[in-house]
């Protein structure tokens, strides 16, 4: 058969010969018993539990012994462990089957040790795992196609996972990366009368010499460009992720999640962005068991711990960070899940205006320390420490602990984990911890910007997104205002675009205008390819990009996406032609934006005769397309919105 396009294999594929796959005659195959003893002992049941319990619940019980649990210990408080655990782990580490990625792959080390301390606390573990999908691999890919789309339907699954064991008391969400831990955030927001804990997965560390996983996505580009060798290419590539678990070194959008989850009261104090592996790795896991089982025994439900406050906390402290444009996805959806109102772009907008960025790391700049050293330096506990004398938190929200906000930062701030780990970071690293988290006035006095902001105009009349705190500062005048004019470069598909990268066929000052690539298009892809490559070729940072798609949490430079309506809802960007006069101008200290075409009326102009959904465009993910866009579309954070589903089923009904 032929080889999927673009993968060159350098290793011939192994074949085998026919009797080596019908089978071969090892005595040991056949000797096959049809009875065995089964698990000695009884099941704890009484009179009252074979007349009133189910039978779904007395037959729990015959599995549980089956499968090796003492008997006798059966009946105690049942907890659910789910994970997005991938791939497969012999018990030194090596990988008998990878998985998917870096983020999944060493979860299960996190499972285990909370199972540990479920079980040695007397109480008994289940675990279940959905897998996800790594938006690193499939960038430029079709797989790409179905990465914002298996949130929901991962979201789905744990929730079903959840429901499927009647008999838990309590859950606890191990996940990391840039899909499954918003999917994992979702399914708990989801499970409101349950006792509740979320477990990040952690970061990967740096290579001692080289490059961190995010530059490292550009060596074809850079390569294209003739900036680099194949055997530098090689190299690199080989060691950029240079530890076996955990998400990328950059605050892209796994960190910016699990930075979220933390500030949102689901996960414990100083969880966020541990290195994966580690002993503090671990114990992390422990310690959220034991505040799960303690959550459950002092009657703390999900509904408690996500309010509206935590709400706001959430978003106060990723404006803090300078986090991923995607959370203004995944977050409204965690607040949909949850029953609360949805975050607006107005919502955002009134946030990032009254909150500084705090946080130096990559890739926002200006030093760009890694995720690890973002950690050490205290993390989230430490960013809301500036956040409470500034008077922006909300103190008296619940956390994971049991406890509020504000007891949490009492604590943290005398705590020895908080004295140690910063010395830690100034002894071994030879960096200021107050260089990478910072007070509001150092950090204007360092020239940080607010996060995001929202541009509008006749390309984008229903809203645009942009990370302007990203855009490079030597194309920021000295008002802080980013201005651009330049012809139109458009493409309707990511690959079209890269490749007029690569050959050369961009330049500084073109702005390059990708439709057809929203959820109508593609499913809503992220586009990281594209701005990776111009974040680390010499003119990138004159080139801007405008797209109904969306970006990496880690991309950077003068890229707004997120156009509305998109190509294919009849949006304007859908009527931009090569060579039309486009205008950008972001504010980023009012963090106002404007996205227009000069000299031409849009409005008299038809749409371009090439839009059309990518062909590859999987059914499944035409199907979300079209429920999200009935249930508030990006805005609303891409989710399924069951009545508002139903009102337009009802309504195309009683029409027809």
């Amino acid at each position: 058969m032929d080889q999927p396009p673009g993968n060159d294999m350098l290793v011939p594929m192994p074949q085998f010969d026919f009797d080596a796959i019908a089978g071969g005659g090892d005595e040991a195959l056949f000797d096959v018993r049809t009875r065995v003893p089964g698990p000695a002992g009884s099941l704890p049941l009484t009179a009252g539990m074979l007349l009133e319990r189910p039978s779904g619940d007395l037959f729990g019980l015959t599995q549980d012994a089956a499968m090796g649990w003492a008997p006798q210990s059966l009946g105690a408080a049942e907890f659910l462990l789910l994970s997005t655990h991938g791939g497969m782990r012999a018990p030194d580490g090596t990988p008998v089957a990878l998985g998917y990625h870096t983020g999944h792959w060493e979860v299960g080390l996190l499972v285990e040790e909370a199972a540990r301390e479920i079980k040695s606390a007397g109480a008994i573990p289940f675990a279940g795992a959905c897998t996800d999908p790594c938006d690193g691999r499939t960038q430029g890919t079709t797989g790409m196609f179905d990465s914002l789309p298996y949130r929901n339907d991962a979201a789905q699954v744990f929730r079903r996972l959840i429901r499927s064991l009647p008999t838990r008391r309590g859950v606890i969400g191990v996940a990391t990366c840039d899909k499954g831990l918003p999917a994992m955030m979702m399914a708990l927001a989801g499970t409101p009368d349950l006792a509740c804990v979320l477990v990040p997965g952690g970061v990967t560390l740096l290579p001692e010499n080289g490059e961190d996983a995010a530059r490292i996505q550009s060596i074809g580009a850079r390569f294209a460009h003739r900036e680099i060798t194949v055997e530098y290419a090689a190299e690199m590539g080989c060691r950029a992720c240079a530890s076996p678990g955990g998400g990328c070194q950059f605050l892209g959008t796994a960190a910016t999640s699990q930075v979220v989850g933390e500030a949102l009261g689901m996960s414990l104090a100083h969880s966020a962005l541990a290195p994966s592996g580690h002993p503090i790795w671990l114990d992390m896991a422990k310690r959220s068991a034991r505040a799960a089982m303690t959550l459950e025994a002092r009657g703390i439900r999900m509904r408690d711990i996500l309010t509206a406050d935590a709400l706001h906390n959430a978003m106060v402290v990723h404006a803090a960070f300078g986090g991923s444009t995607n959370l203004i996805l995944h977050l409204p959806a965690i607040a949909h899940a949850a029953g609360l109102p949805r975050p607006t772009a107005a919502d955002w907008e009134d946030t990032n205006r009254r909150v500084p960025r705090l946080v130096d790391a990559l890739p926002n700049g200006p030093r760009n320390h890694p995720t690890v050293q973002v950690f050490l330096a205290g993390g989230v506990p430490e960013v809301m420490l500036h956040l409470r004398r500034a008077g922006l938190l909300r103190l008296g929200a619940l956390t994971a602990s049991g406890e509020t906000l504000g007891r949490m930062l009492d604590w943290w701030e005398q705590s020895e984990r908080r004295a140690r780990l910063r010395a830690l970071l100034a002894g071994r690293d030879g960096v200021d911890p107050d260089d990478v988290i910072m007070s509001p006035e150092s950090a204007a006095r360092r020239g940080l910007t607010s996060t995001v902001c929202f541009p509008r105009g006749n390309l984008a009349p229903q809203g645009s997104v942009i990370k302007a705190t990203a855009i490079d500062p030597s194309v920021v005048g000295a008002d802080g205002v980013y201005r651009m004019r330049g012809p139109a470069r458009v493409f309707t598909t990511e690959p079209a675009a890269i490749a007029a990268i690569k050959q050369g066929r961009i330049a500084a000052g073109d702005v390059i205008v990708l439709i057809c690539r929203g959820p109508m298009g593609a499913g809503m892809e992220e586009t990281y390819q594209i701005t990776s490559a111009l974040k680390h070729l010499e003119f990138g940072k004159h080139v801007a990009v405008i797209t109904d798609a969306r970006f990496s949490g880690v991309s950077t430079g003068a890229c707004i996406g997120h156009v509305s309506p998109e190509a294919l809802a009849g949006g304007p960007v859908g009527k931009v032609r090569d060579g039309d006069l486009i205008e950008i101008v972001v504010d980023r200290v009012r963090l106002e934006g404007s996205v227009n075409v000069v000299g031409v009326n849009l409005e008299s102009r038809t749409p371009r005769e090439d839009l059309e959904p990518d062909p590859a465009l999987p059914a499944d993910t035409k199907l979300w397309a079209l429920l999200q866009e009935a249930s508030g579309g990006a805005w609303g954070g891409c989710v399924f919105d069951v009545e508002a589903i139903a009102e337009r089923l009802l309504s195309a009904a009683r029409k027809a």
